[in-house]
């Protein structure tokens, strides 16, 4: 495994992280997550404006964050749902923060962070139920929130990857698009990436086992919905793109996924990005390949979201 001069800085970095909560793992992975993402995301670029609303739901709310673009130019804008990884255990508003930032002055889209519910307080199906009802409120709610309904996507990244995945089998055909960055896709760890970078960079197995645990009752072991792999009817997913990262262990379970996708005769473009490891959108303060895979992204929503190009 030959990594960059940029990646190793990278890993040094993380590895100087300390703990700070011993008596508590959860607690303790959740700081780890917020902490490298302050330290390596870089500068967080200034939006139009930033909302905080909670979608009211039967026993619960859902937090959401609403990003609007600088320059905006039409009364309704194109809206881009983000969900966000963190092994379903982890992750938040901020963790993702400066990542979003830079979507929503890009593509000139509104930008909404679903903060959903997680593992193992509220195990599967809680999250992705979230995920669900909050791309259902923003459609009925459109008008309010200054969106266009006719001009939604969703992006989700490592385990929102999956559930992205999910809530498209469900309601996709109400979405212009999605993207699916590094996709937590599978739970067998039984790949040869799994094999290769079982012990990170980043990720590592015993992590990922503890968090499918955590995260997977032993009745849904076999759900589709919480498993992507293993969805056979992709019939309402729309127009897919989908980012790999060289080193890292879900690598080969993504392109699984993707393969799948297109067999089901779905449009799927794969972008690989050569040197890169889990969770590179995070470590923009060092790596330009964020911003590339920033632009790749725009492009992509541009395409989906231009009616001349359907």
């Amino acid at each position: 495994m030959q990594l960059t001069p940029k990646i190793n800085q990278i890993l040094n970095h993380l590895e100087k992280i300390q703990s700070f909560n011993v008596q508590d793992s959860m607690d303790d992975t959740r700081k780890y997550l917020e902490t490298m993402s302050f330290q390596l995301s870089g500068k967080r670029e200034a939006v139009a404006m930033i909302e905080e609303l909670n979608i009211p739901q039967e026993g619960h709310q859902i937090p959401i964050r609403i990003y609007r673009p600088k320059g905006k130019v039409r009364q309704e804008e194109p809206a881009i749902i983000y969900i966000h990884g963190g092994w379903f255990i982890a992750g938040g508003f901020e963790t993702h923060d400066a990542v979003v930032r830079k979507l929503a002055n890009k593509t000139k889209a509104t930008v909404i962070f679903v903060d959903y519910r997680l593992a193992p307080e509220h195990p599967f199906p809680a999250g992705l139920n979230d995920c669900i009802d909050t791309v259902k409120w923003i459609i009925e709610n459109s008008e309010s929130l200054g969106i266009d309904k006719n001009r939604i996507g969703i992006i989700g990244d490592s385990a929102g990857g999956a559930l992205a995945t999910a809530v498209s089998t469900q309601i996709g055909e109400q979405l212009k698009f999605q993207v699916l960055i590094y996709p937590a896709a599978d739970n067998q760890f039984n790949t040869q990436s799994w094999k290769t970078y079982e012990n990170g960079p980043v990720l590592n197995k015993q992590g990922g086992i503890e968090a499918w645990k955590y995260y997977l009752p032993e009745q849904e072991f076999n759900n589709p919905l919480a498993i992507p792999i293993l969805i056979k009817d992709f019939k309402n997913t729309p127009r897919t793109l989908v980012l790999l990262a060289e080193h890292d262990p879900l690598v080969d379970d993504g392109k699984t996924l993707a393969e799948n996708m297109k067999n089901a005769n779905i449009s799927v473009t794969t972008s690989f990005y050569k040197d890169m490891v889990h969770g590179f959108m995070h470590m923009g303060e060092i790596l330009d390949e964020v911003q590339t895979a920033i632009d790749e992204m725009a492009d992509f929503a541009s395409q989906n979201f231009d009616p001349a190009k359907e």
